[in-house]
Parts: C-alpha cells; structure tokens; sequence
C-alpha cells in the first residue's frame, strides 16, 4: 500500500457460489472495471459466514454462500495489480485448508483472519491455532486482525485486544462498520496512548464506512452486531433519502476521524464498503471513496 500513514481501501464480497460460470466472468469483469477506476490502495476481499449463532432473531436477509475470496482474486481478477486484503473466517477451514492458501497466495496479498462469531460455533479451526499456523507456514505474509470499537465503548478494553493482536503478528486493524464516532475516536485515543506504553509503534486503524439505504438494510446491520446510536437510526429512518443522509454522514465520519488520527500521530485509514447489489448503492459507495480519498495525504 502506498503511504502506510493514510491509506483507502475498497471492500467487495464475491459473486454468490450458486452463480452460473459465464455469469460470473460477467460480474467480475464489471466488477474490475470497477475498482481499477477508483483511488484506492488496495481491495478487501470478504469471507461470508452464516453468522446464525450471532442472534436468536431471524436473519433480515437469507443467508447465500459466496465463492471462496482468495480463488475469485486469483481466478476471476488476475488481472488486479495493486495489494488486496483476503479476509478468511477461519473457523470454516482445516488446518491444512488453511495452511495450503497461506503457502500459496500470491505476494500482493495480505490477509485478516476472523474468528467465530460466537463462543457456541463449531470451527474447525480456531483463531488462535489459525494465527500459530501464520506464524509457522507463513510469516511473512502481512497479517490484519478485525476491530470494533463500538465493543469498547461496553468493555472499555478493545485497545488491550489490539495490543494482544499485535503482540500475536498482526500489522493492521480493519474495524466493523463505523456508525458511532465518539466510540472510533475512544479506541483511537486508548490505544494511541497504550502502545507507548507498550513501546510498540502504532499500527494503522483503518475504519469501515458502509452505507444504509433502507431500513431493512439498518435492521441487518444491527443484526450483525454493528451499534447504530439512535440519533443516527433515528435520520437513517426519517430521512427523504436515507441513502444520502447516510452518505453525508460517512463523509462526516471520515472528516471527523482524519483530524482525530492526524492529532494524535497514528496511521490510519478508510475501507469503503460495497457489497449491496443496487446499483444505486453501488454508484453511492464510489462517489464516497473519491470523496474521502480527497481528504487523505497518500503521496
């Protein structure tokens, strides 16, 4: 990635698995074109669970199997020459699944390992041997770990979690999607002040900014676990065009988020997520990554 200190990222899930192959070419085509026209530094590349175990409550949209992250990069966009961040939720592979693709994935790759959702999954892998196996297959392939700083603002001990994460090999932190800036800003502040303490360099906190055009999409994300603060659902709700309220917003975040990490010295960055199916949304979500990528000093 280019300027390790501000950096913008633009995060895709794959095509559904059930996707006919000429059909899938056709996606990822449009799909490339895509991203090779906006200014981002990489691509993250999502690893789709069910996530039942997360919520008792029915799941706002069914659940669809996607293809494999890491065999869509190779396969279907080959031709993408900058890095891309292959998440892979760990607890869906055996050992030797997991350790064949860090042996095999191509040098502009990097990775962050998700584990369960919940304490109640069934993995075959847990995050912790997942890690021990990066550090015994693969090292050197550069290692993200997941954030959520809306966790810190209930626990008061997210920036302890980074700090452990780093200790265990992790470069980078890519956070769940931002609705609630005091709680980005605390975390920030928090571990800014704990790795001088630590006397570790900080490493870059790169914040999720996704968009909400519906209520029903709103009613999704609080079912993953994204902590929306009422004043915010409340104009997400009410909003003649929640879509572009929620695009002002994320733009706010950023401005807000930019000034925060600037003051207090750490590197940071934005990963715009694009992974509704409306065109819309699709369109909403690039004119979002040209206008944060205005904010940021990347040369």
């Amino acid at each position: 990635m280019r300027n390790p200190r501000e950096v913008l990222l633009f995060g895709i899930t794959p095509p559904r698995a059930e996707t006919a192959p000429d059909r899938i070419s056709e996606i990822a085509a449009r799909t490339l074109a895509r991203v090779e026209a906006l200014p981002v530094d990489a691509l993250v590349l999502y690893d789709i669970t069910d996530e039942a175990d997360r919520n008792a409550a029915p799941r706002p949209f069914p659940f669809a199997s996607m293809l494999d992250p890491g065999d869509y990069l190779d396969r279907q966009l080959a031709d993408w020459d900058r890095p891309a961040i292959v998440y892979r939720a760990v607890g869906k592979y055996r050992e030797d699944e997991l350790a064949t693709w860090l042996q095999a994935a191509p040098d502009n790759v990097l990775t962050v390992f998700v584990g369960s959702s919940s304490s109640d999954a069934e993995v075959r892998t847990t995050l912790p041997r997942a890690l021990e196996l990066h550090r015994e297959v693969r090292p050197s392939l550069p290692l993200g770990g997941v954030t959520i700083p809306e966790r810190h603002s209930s626990r008061g001990d997210e920036h302890e979690r980074l700090l452990r994460k780093q200790h265990g090999g992790a470069g980078f932190f890519i956070s769940q999607i931002v609705y609630d800036i005091g709680a980005a800003k605390n975390l920030a502040s928090d571990y800014r002040y704990a790795v001088v303490e630590d006397e570790l360099d900080p490493a870059p906190l790169i914040f999720t900014l996704s968009l909400c055009g519906s209520d029903k999409t709103l009613s999704f994300l609080e079912w993953l676990g994204v902590r929306v603060p009422s004043w915010v659902r409340n104009e997400i709700v009410h909003a003649d065009d929640p879509l572009k309220w929620s695009r002002q917003h994320a733009l706010n975040a950023a401005r807000e988020l930019t000034d925060f990490c600037r003051y207090l010295g750490i590197p940071f960055g934005f990963n715009i997520e694009s992974v509704s199916s409306r065109r819309v949304e699709i369109e909403a979500a690039e004119e979002l990554t040209h206008e944060v990528a205005a904010l940021l000093e990347r040369d």
